[in-house]
């Protein structure tokens, strides 16, 4: 999938599974599960153990057509491995220029991190095709994204931590183009038990929510269309 393609399909979606620091097995179980629940776009980190051959079994293996990407990569040789193991996106914690020009050299779309603003348009400016903005949840939420998005609309921001079901109709009406979503979305008591079925019901919620959101803002505050 070209870059442009994975770019509109994370808009299309809304929603990005980030996989954080399980047991390799149980990330692919997570990012099946989402999938089957209407999210097949799935963040592996690499705080996940193996995360990179979690990476390429899930390239290997992909028959659902879930579109894999790499988290925490915090430099560009990881960068690279990731993309040789199947990334089809990349995306940082923290601004991280080497990375962002490797993404833009080998044409592979990144989401990279920042928090101030600042740190936001030095991302934009060095080629991001998505500014990652976390920790969110605790530097304001939907507030923080509402007011960097103010002076800045032409950014597309990616909230991360703070997003939930209950928060998630918030971030989108605020500006986001997509969220990031970890243990919200993939509860560790589900996942532990075996029980895909309570998770794919949460990825259903948080598809509804994208969904019923996006037809009520108007296109002057919406990027994407449902």
């Amino acid at each position: 999938m070209d870059k442009k393609s994975v770019r509109d399909r994370i808009v299309e979606i809304g929603i990005v599974l980030v996989v954080r620091a399980s047991p390799d097995r149980e990330a692919l179980i997570a990012a099946e599960a989402v999938s089957e629940g209407g999210i097949p776009i799935v963040e592996i980190t690499m705080t996940v153990p193996g995360a990179i051959q979690v990476i390429r079994e899930l390239a290997k293996s992909n028959a659902s057509k879930v579109l894999i990407g790499a988290g925490t990569v915090l430099d560009a040789e990881t960068a690279r491995r990731c993309v040789d193991a199947g990334a089809e996106f990349l995306v940082s914690p923290a601004l991280n220029p080497e990375t962002i020009e490797f993404a833009v050299k080998e044409n592979i779309l990144i989401m990279a991190g920042a928090l101030t603003p600042t740190e936001i348009v030095k991302a934009w400016k060095a080629g991001a095709d998505f500014v990652k903005v976390f920790p969110c949840g605790q530097v304001g939420g939907a507030k923080y994204i509402k007011a960097i998005k103010g002076p800045l609309p032409q950014i597309p921001l990616v909230p991360t931590g703070g997003v939930n079901l209950n928060t998630a109709a918030e971030f989108l009406e605020a500006g986001a183009e997509a969220l990031g979503v970890g243990s919200e979305l993939v509860q560790l008591e589900a996942l532990k038990s075996g029980k895909r079925e309570v998770i794919a019901d949460t990825a259903r919620k948080f598809i509804t929510i994208v969904k019923a959101t996006r037809r009520r803002i108007t296109p002057a505050t919406a990027s994407a269309v449902s």
